[in-house]
């Protein structure tokens, strides 16, 4: 596979912030004084008015975002994962969830990924928490296009969305322009063997996984899941039935994210064999992302071990 540009898709976050404040006035952007660490810094610079410093009190600031959404404004609150859908989740789910405002969260630092951090920042169970919540879109994009893309969508929706953002500059490896929408997954290659279905930063390990599997005979799809919630139901079990196998990749623990999603959603409408790769019901530790990447199973050669073994 060619080598790739790399972009942190918390970069792109902050890049979009901004496009979107010269396009639309009524977008506001709070922070948890971490804007240099999210890069709502760069919505700040263009749009000082419109961009609140909450302080360290992240309860405080989605009540805040709350409020301003019922005043009819679109706030973008910003800060890392662990916080956002952590030590915020009763606000998020009373003040937030609860009278179903249009409040966009913006999560960074999420996942194995954030590396010397550690296992306190290290947020892998964002998606579950956040999926608990009636009523709540779940995003986690691959690379810089589909973040920028996902922004934009998130602005569009009516309603609560939470995005996760990475630390790790990651390959761009989709095309300027691209047809996102909320709730559809996209089929980043075709295959008949075994259906590779991942999010975030899994999915361009996937892609890869995928190449080394066809070296071995082994025909693999690979589906990019941006939505973890609302999942695209119809393209997931069309590939379940098609393919007889599913591999589900996230950075995130195998408990409650995309891979239970999908295992709840088959178990009904599909019945497939699974093996879900994520973290395994453990807490992350300090070191350099690509090695915890590598260490925890999150990466492309773990992902064609499991499939060769699994389509034997």
């Amino acid at each position: 596979m060619a080598e790739l540009k790399k972009i942190a898709t918390r970069d792109s976050y902050g890049n979009a912030l901004a496009e979107l404040g010269r396009e639309h006035e009524d977008v506001i952007v709070f922070d948890a004084d971490l804007s240099g660490a999210t890069k709502t810094s760069v919505f700040k610079k263009a749009f000082p008015d419109r961009h609140f410093n909450c302080g360290i009190a992240e309860g405080n600031m989605l009540a805040v975002a709350a409020g301003a959404a019922a005043a009819g404004l679109v706030p973008f609150a910003s800060t890392f994962a662990m916080f956002a859908a952590g030590r915020a989740f009763e606000q998020v789910r009373n003040s937030i969830g609860y009278p179903h405002l249009n409040v966009k969260i913006g999560a960074t630092h999420g996942g194995i990924s954030v590396g010397e951090d550690g296992a306190s920042h290290q947020c892998c169970e964002d998606f579950a928490t956040m999926r608990s919540i009636p009523g709540m879109v779940v995003l986690c994009p691959s690379d810089d296009v589909e973040a920028r893309a996902a922004v934009k969508a998130a602005y569009e929706h009516k309603g609560p969305v939470y995005m996760r953002f990475g630390r790790l500059a990651v390959p761009v490896f989709h095309e300027e322009g691209m047809d996102f929408r909320i709730g559809k997954g996209e089929v980043l290659r075709e295959g008949t063997d075994v259906a590779i279905l991942a999010t975030g930063l899994m999915s361009y390990e996937a892609l890869k996984a995928a190449e080394a599997l066809e070296e071995k005979g082994i025909d693999a799809r690979v589906i990019n899941l941006c939505t973890i919630k609302p999942l695209d139901e119809e393209l997931v079990v069309r590939a379940a039935a098609e393919c007889g196998r599913v591999i589900t990749c996230e950075e995130h623990s195998v408990i409650g994210g995309l891979g239970e999603a999908v295992c709840a959603l088959l178990s009904e409408k599909c019945p497939t064999p699974v093996h879900r790769i994520g973290v395994n019901d453990e807490f992350g530790h300090s070191g350099p992302a690509g090695a915890l990447l590598e260490q925890f199973g999150l990466c492309a050669a773990h992902i064609a071990e499991v499939a060769e073994g699994f389509c034997k």
